[in-house]
């Protein structure tokens, strides 16, 4: 046989990794209750395919830059893309597959997407997520709903020391409408705002022609985090029925939450404008304390589905689980796989009953491992022990004899 020489063949690509038998443990189970705590809410599983036609990442409200894709050609020329999101082939499938279904529509799911995606020290490729869509309602009950059940899942998973923040991409529009700015200046103004940037805010706004009212109250979006306080300080801000209508509908939501006996996880962050093309309402997005990233996002994007034909509202959130992962061997909540229970040994040319013998644990919910005798090899043992088996069976002519380790 040929040997494989090429230095690449003991490599990954940059920003996918291999899982291992802890981590692909953990992350199992964490699916497992992320997917019971979603089914438990009256969310349906869905799942949509590892690739698609570029064409549906390039509407009006798509998120995400081309170059950020993976794409290849199908035989022909359309343009294929792994999917580079979750959210937009839900919004294609509820339009066009889900159009006679009662209203509103609960569709969760877990998946990975394909991407380039740098932040900070984090380069990722691959992105391992859970979620939740609520398509059908307006009401801000949905908003609260679904930001509940993204707290309840961090819970479920055991994490601690998280905030969600929580924003509404309508303030800011509104007092860029206001100010009068074109859709550049908006865009540069956007940008530095959710980096909270104040200095380069502050250059900014110096160049652009608008009064300086109106450049002071620009220069504090940065600045607008924190209770609920903060809501009536933005309201002094605003002289527009646009942003006035965002702040009473983020104030209605953080009522719900706290009424739910959540508010101790929640804060307000009229500085998060992150996507104003995708999103059309209330945003959000959960941290851990220590870690620059967000752990979960999402928010309303009531015009998404509209592009494939159907006008339905629509809210959701992503978590992504091998961040999460993270964030639970960091506070030591990770679990380690089970041990194996029993190691058996028997010699299956002479016993025929040693396979059913293994069969019959295990269906009782015993781990067993039956031992391979390989000639100079650890006995039976000290394959055992150092296994950390604690029991070893061994069956004989019928007869089972078993001790303790």
């Amino acid at each position: 046989m040929k040997a494989l020489t090429s230095k690449r063949i003991q490599q990954i690509p940059e920003g996918v990794q291999d899982t291992l038998p802890d981590e692909c443990y953990n992350r199992r189970k964490m699916e497992e209750r992320l997917r019971d705590l979603f089914n438990l809410s009256g969310y349906d599983e869905i799942d949509t395919p590892l690739f698609e036609y570029l064409d549906l990442f390039e509407g009006e409200t798509a998120s995400i830059e081309q170059e950020t894709m993976y794409k290849f050609f199908e035989p022909g020329d359309r343009i294929m893309v792994l999917r580079p999101d979750i959210t937009m082939p839900i919004a294609r499938i509820a339009a066009t597959k889900m159009k006679e279904y009662p209203l509103p529509l609960r569709l969760s799911y877990i998946g990975s997407v394909y991407r380039y995606e740098e932040e900070g020290q984090s380069k990722q490729r691959e992105i391992a997520q859970a979620g939740i869509e609520l398509l059908g309602s307006r009401d801000p009950m949905a908003d609260a709903e679904v930001i509940a059940l993204s707290i309840e899942s961090l819970l479920k998973l055991g994490l601690r020391d998280f905030q969600i923040d929580i924003g509404q991409v309508e303030f800011f529009k509104g007092l860029v409408e206001e100010a009068g700015l074109d859709a550049n200046q908006s865009e540069d103004l956007r940008h530095l705002i959710d980096q909270k940037n104040s200095l380069a805010l502050e250059i900014l706004l110096k160049n652009l022609a608008m009064p300086a009212d109106t450049k002071n109250k620009l220069l504090q979006i940065p600045m607008l985090f924190g209770a609920s306080e903060v809501l009536d300080y933005a309201k002094t801000l605003s002289n527009t029925g646009r942003s006035k209508k965002a702040l009473e509908n983020i104030g209605q939501v953080c009522r719900m939450l706290s009424n739910y006996g959540l508010s101790d996880y929640i804060a307000i962050d009229l500085g998060m404008v992150h996507s104003p093309n995708y999103y059309t309402g209330i945003i959000f997005r959960g941290m851990i304390k220590d870690m620059g990233y967000p752990i979960c996002s999402g928010g309303r994007y009531d015009t998404l589905v509209s592009e494939f034909g159907l006008n339905l509202p629509a809210t959701g959130f992503a978590l992504e689980t091998r961040r999460l992962l993270l964030a639970l061997e960091r506070q030591k909540g990770l679990e380690s796989p089970p041990a194996t229970d029993i190691l058996l040994v028997f010699d299956p040319m002479v016993d025929n009953g040693g396979y059913d013998l293994a069969k019959d644990l295990r269906s009782k919910g015993q781990r067993v491992e039956i031992f391979l005798a390989d000639g100079g090899g650890p006995t039976a043992s000290e394959y055992a022990i150092k296994k950390g088996i604690g029991k070893v069976i061994k069956y004989k002519n019928g007869q089972i004899n078993e001790y303790r380790l």
